[in-house]
């Protein structure tokens, strides 16, 4: 086969940045190099016992058939159950709709929505992800910037800069990957105010680290009831849960957008894993006795995220913000640019990662994956050693570049 043979739409896609470093940095290990991988965006704790039992008794009672397309109705109960009592957002059961992750429920909702020429405001740093499914939809990303000195938050005058009459959506995420940002809920409500001036805008809300915020309770845009019906809330059990393998997200949106979902969804994958279901819909309903863990993760991700700040500020020529949620560090990086150890000259943040992975052994993801150069992200899901670790590899690395 050639590769001409291929579709436009596939050539036209990018390689997740964030899972090449991953594989090159697998592809090291088992080359036998000792490798500090935190370019992965996973928590490093494992699933609650009780969560995993669900999963073995919906087994044994062989809840194995396949599933409604758009979920078991217990868990688009259980979903909205917890919208309204921990978003205090109202949503019937049939405006749920359970994916494969949240990574299909983004999916479906561009494809549901987007025509060709539409235009998709995306605030950056942005998930890596975004701008290739708009453009799998047939959209245009239209990138709003955003650095460090702002937090890597858009205002609501920025996106309303960026509005057209092409543009049919924005998407971000809150608490952010990349860069742990959190938007409060007056900034939330100025956004809002703006999207609600064009009629035919919709918002997608990536709330999927919803549960490691460090900075107060968790807001959503979904809470305005102007625009309530034109947002598209997004989430799932992976990060709050430590249940990335299990495939579990969710969509809550109006009825019609809710129906589109079902009706795309079940014409490429059906329904999701029942037994996956089974899981999400004990996490979703546990008692926090049965789960404690998650609450240790979260106190155990902010322990980290200050000992990595703490670290990061002895590297000359490192400067970081303090993100507020999620579990990344965002540092820009601009000052090695232009810099060479004799042989190696760093051109930008990719090839600074690299020269990283090669002279340190740690693997990092370049900021120009996520819309902004000269940065580079720090994923602190590991271990406390890992993170003294990599950055004292890091800085002797780094002191070779002049």
């Amino acid at each position: 086969m050639h590769p001409n043979d291929l579709s436009e739409r596939v050539k036209s896609l990018s390689e997740s940045a964030t899972l090449l470093m991953t594989r090159k940095s697998r592809e090291l290990k088992d080359a036998g190099y000792d490798i500090i991988n935190l370019s992965i965006g996973e928590p490093d704790f494992n699933t609650p016992e009780c969560i995993k039992k669900a999963a073995i008794e919906a087994i044994n009672k062989n809840i194995t058939h396949y599933p409604p397309v758009a979920g078991i109705n217990e868990l688009r109960k259980a979903v909205a159950a917890k919208l309204k009592r921990e978003n205090n957002l109202d949503y019937a059961m049939n405006q749920i709709v359970i994916s494969n992750g949240a990574k299909q429920s983004i999916a479906n909702a561009f494809l549901c929505l987007i025509n060709p020429g539409d235009e998709v405001l995306i605030p950056a740093p942005y998930w890596v992800s975004y701008p290739e499914m708009v453009k799998m939809a047939g959209g245009r990303p239209v990138i709003i910037p955003s650095d460090i000195n702002q937090d890597f938050k858009v205002s609501a005058s920025d996106i309303e800069k960026h509005i057209t009459d092409r543009t049919k959506i924005l998407i971000f995420s809150s608490p952010s990957n990349p860069s742990g940002s959190v938007f409060s809920k007056d900034e939330l409500e100025a956004i809002a105010k703006v999207l609600s001036k064009k009629d035919d805008l919709y918002v997608i809300a990536d709330e999927i680290y919803e549960h490691i915020n460090f900075n107060g309770k968790h807001e959503s845009i979904a809470q305005f009831d102007f625009i309530k019906d034109r947002v598209i809330t997004i989430n799932g059990v992976s990060k709050s849960f430590a249940m990335t393998g299990w495939r579990i997200g969710y969509s809550a949106s109006n009825k019609i957008l809710a129906d589109a979902c079902n009706t795309l969804q079940g014409q490429y994958t059906s329904g999701a894993s029942s037994i996956s279901q089974m899981a999400a819909l004990k996490a979703l309903e546990a008692d926090p006795s049965e789960i404690e863990e998650m609450s240790i993760m979260k106190l155990q991700f902010r322990e980290r995220r200050d000992l990595l700040l703490k670290l990061l500020a002895d590297v000359p020529g490192v400067k970081t913000n303090v993100p507020d949620g999620a579990f990344y560090v965002f540092p820009e990086i601009s000052w090695y640019v232009g810099k060479s150890d004799g042989v190696s000259t760093i051109s930008n943040d990719t090839d600074l990662c690299l020269y990283l992975l090669d002279k340190a052994h740690v693997a990092l993801v370049p900021g120009s994956a996520f819309g902004c150069e000269n940065y580079i992200r720090f994923s602190y899901a590991c271990s406390k050693s890992d993170i003294i670790e990599s950055v004292k590899r890091i800085k002797e690395a780094l002191s070779r570049l002049h």
